[in-house]
């Protein structure tokens, strides 16, 4: 049983407990001399005392069981909590008034203790309400699949349920239906509202070969789509994962609220055993004293501070998950509001990632060039040598067998061909063997590689990567917060240069290897700086790992695998903007809540224990019972109330 489900039984459980403890409450106020002289009626008869003592302990072990066994699970966990409070004060309240009705002098006082079961339990329904209501946004995230979908198996068409769809089924899309599996379309296209899962607000183009969402909308168009992970390893099954992992982890500020509360709760019993003998040193009466004590552990229940970071943990997370926001660190995330430096990794992350060449330089024939080059790369998963692959076959260049091919990480890639040694290298790489790298009078944001043969140098290839057209916003953005922006890439001197020099970053580093990005945000860090790693969240992993947040661009399937504190699944740097926004203001929510919460304990505790008892003043504990509700209900619709800021154009 997942915990919403749990929370809509235990809100049944209220429910009912409610109705029936309100049942009994009527005839024992009904049959209280109080309340009859308030209404002006006389409805004593011989026994009543009685009558009302059975009713009260029906409702006290049925209406109040929810609170006493709490009591006894948290006294069990020595951690007492806000069922000791509620526990303790009833089961005074019970006792003292068995104590008068059989024999001891003193008034009952068994309509404040129904009173504040129904009360309480009233309170318990909406609190779990809201609770449920904070984790609607993810519920939404659940029922996107839809039920049915329709299977191709070669020219025949039927409709099956979801369930029995398996990896390798073709599933035909039609105009306006939810697409019931993730995949990649085979043939076909379309326009895709993929909103719900990455926040894109604006309906997406896809055709043949692209990657679909299972849950996003199709649009007008019609496609047929290969099924790519199904069950546990889908897309949107990872998500909901990640994001009720996320609402279960407690951040730094929750574990405050949860010590908070735990001292609050052994302040109130001290407070509230002081309040007993005090009023009885004075001269009060039993039952006087008695109902001070009970009425301070009730308005002092820490269940306003003990919902005050959860509801706001739950609403933020589903929120985040419905635009874009993936985040696996609760900590990382709330710290994001510290953020005073940013460094990106350029490729793939400023840069679309998608490489085109741009000029060949060679001793030889420009195709002998691009032949060796695109062979070697074959072997590469690196952008650069997927785009020279992609440079040969649109040039249809044959590529040639390759021997002993061996990725050098962050350098090049080597191999056999023809039994010459060949080598396609960075600059770097170049210039460490000892080859002087001819000079680029480029100062454009291009990249370059050399080709090798037999350690002498026979030619180079040039590309160019465009930058995304949002980097140029999220980097003004970001400056025009007091964040400073820095580049991180492996790439030469004067294409890092020029790219920051197009974005208007604050600085960079240049022919960084990926084994030393660590080292630079070290070296950030020991400037005092408050630093967050931009990356793919694979190849930048030990640089996210030493930032103080790390944040992963990428989007489908992948990024559920990354490592990152926080995850950005659009792939759109401006989502850092809102991220970082989200974070303050979602910061700023649990503040409010632990504010309120605190103060109005800190309110109660006096007036419960009766200071202004001298100007005609007496806090009654079931108006005690009411206030503490009307707090939890106020933290409750605040956190309800957190919304991500939007990125304005």
């Amino acid at each position: 049983m997942n915990q919403t489900e749990h929370h809509r039984m235990m809100i049944k459980d209220f429910r009912n407990r409610f109705y029936f403890s309100l049942v009994l409450t009527l005839p024992i106020l009904a049959l209280t001399p109080l309340v009859q002289n308030i209404i002006g009626i006389d409805w004593t008869f011989p026994g009543a005392g009685y009558v009302v003592f059975v009713l009260a302990t029906i409702l006290y072990f049925i209406g109040g069981w929810p609170f006493l066994s709490g009591l006894v699970q948290e006294l069990k966990d020595k951690n007492p909590g806000m069922m000791t409070l509620i526990g303790m004060a009833i089961t005074v309240a019970y006792g003292y008034s068995t104590a008068v009705t059989f024999g001891l002098s003193g008034m009952p006082f068994y309509w404040e203790l129904a009173t504040l079961i129904a009360i309480m339990l009233a309170g318990h329904w909406i609190e779990m309400t809201s609770i449920v209501g904070a984790s609607a946004a993810l519920e939404k995230l659940a029922r996107l699949m839809p039920s049915t979908a329709h299977k191709k198996e070669g020219d025949v068409i039927q409709d099956i349920p979801s369930e029995q769809i398996q990896d390798g089924d073709f599933l035909v899309v039609k105009p306006g239906e939810k697409i019931p599996a993730d995949g990649h379309i085979t043939e076909g296209e379309s326009y895709v509202d993929e909103s719900m899962l990455t926040g894109e607000s604006r309906p997406v183009h896809r055709k043949q070969g692209d990657k679909l969402i299972g849950g996003s909308i199709n649009g007008d168009g019609s496609f047929t789509l290969e099924v790519e992970g199904v069950g546990e390893n889908a897309y949107l099954s990872k998500i909901i994962q990640m994001v009720q992992s996320a609402q279960e982890a407690k951040s730094k500020t929750q574990k405050l609220s949860d010590r908070a509360a735990k001292y609050l709760t052994i302040g109130a019993l001290t407070v509230g055993i002081v309040t007993l003998v005090t009023w009885l040193l004075v001269g009060f009466d039993v039952q006087f004293a008695i109902t001070r004590m009970a009425t301070v552990m009730i308005i002092t229940c820490p269940h306003a501070l003990g919902l005050a970071i959860p509801l706001v943990v739950s609403v933020s997370t589903a929120k985040s998950a419905q635009n874009g926001l993936l985040i696996q660190n609760r900590t990382a995330f709330e710290q994001a509001r510290n953020i005073n430096a940013i460094v990106f990794d350029k490729t793939g992350t400023l840069t679309e990632g998608t490489f085109t060449v741009t000029d060949v330089t060679s001793q030889k024939p420009e195709k002998d060039i691009v032949q060796l080059a695109a062979s070697l790369e074959t072997y590469s998963e690196h952008p650069i040598g997927k785009s020279i692959v992609a440079y040969a076959k649109e040039q249809s260049i044959e590529l040639v067998p390759v021997e002993d091919a061996k990725a050098i990480q962050g350098k090049g890639i080597s191999g056999t061909i023809k039994g010459s040694k060949i080598l396609v290298a960075s600059p770097s790489h170049v210039r460490e063997i000892g080859i002087e790298v001819p000079p680029s009078d480029d100062e454009k944001a291009v990249t370059r590689v050399f080709v090798l043969s037999d350690e002498k140098l026979i030619g180079s290839i040039t590309l160019s990567d465009t930058i995304r057209e949002q980097s140029y916003k999220a980097i003004s953005s970001l400056q025009k917060m007091g964040i400073t922006c820095w580049m991180l890439t492996g790439d030469n001197e004067a294409t890092a240069r020029a790219v920051s020099k197009e974005l208007g970053m604050d600085g960079y580093f240049a022919e960084v290897l990926p084994d030393e990005k660590q080292s630079k945000i070290k070296e950030l860090q020991n400037k005092g700086l408050f630093v967050a790693m931009t990356g793919d969240g694979v190849n930048d992993s030990p640089a996210l790992a030493q930032a103080n947040v790390g944040i992963a661009i990428g989007s489908g399937t992948d990024v559920a695998a990354s490592t990152a504190d926080i995850i950005l699944v659009h792939s759109n740097p401006r989502d850092i903007v809102t991220l970082i926004r989200f974070g303050k203001v979602t910061y700023r929510k649990m503040i409010q809540n632990l504010v309120w919460a605190t103060a109005y304990n800190v309110l109660a505790i006096p007036l419960a224990a009766g200071v202004l008892y001298s100007v005609g003043f007496v806090l009654q504990p079931e108006v005690g019972a009411i206030l503490m509700t009307l707090s939890t209900v106020i933290v409750a619709v605040n956190a309800r109330l957190l919304k991500i800021p939007k990125e304005t154009e």
